[in-house]
């Protein structure tokens, strides 16, 4: 059985930081493209950051330049580390991972920039 388990979510400050990570049980992370996703209040679900299996990455415009993705195949775990945090990134953060024939969901960690 396959899941996806997001943490690190949380509530931060403006300009403030936080590390999300997604770990996954029953697949082989380095075998998905890995991605995370957003979804806020009255908004359409967003693509943040997606990292494939040879460690190519993208970014939506939104957030280049302050989040990173990573992946650490060994542990089978994946990392959005965001900085520069700003009101408008509150969202429930999605883990995904796909591959041919396969699409799996996590229940999302929710992260709230607010002062």
């Amino acid at each position: 059985q396959v899941q996806l388990v997001e943490s690190g979510g949380g509530l931060v400050q403006p300009g403030g930081s936080l590390r999300l990570s997604c770990a996954a049980s029953g697949i082989a992370v380095r075998l998905y493209n890995m991605g995370w996703y957003r979804q806020a209040p009255g908004k359409q679900r967003e693509l943040v950051a997606t990292i494939l299996p040879f460690g190519e990455i993208t970014y939506d415009d939104s957030v280049k330049g302050r989040f990173t993705i990573s992946k650490d195949n060994a542990d089978h775990t994946v990392y959005l580390q965001m900085n520069s945090l700003k009101p408008e990134d509150t969202a429930v953060y999605i883990c995904t991972a796909r591959t041919y024939g396969e699409d799996y969901w996590g229940q999302g960690t929710q992260v709230t920039v607010s002062s």
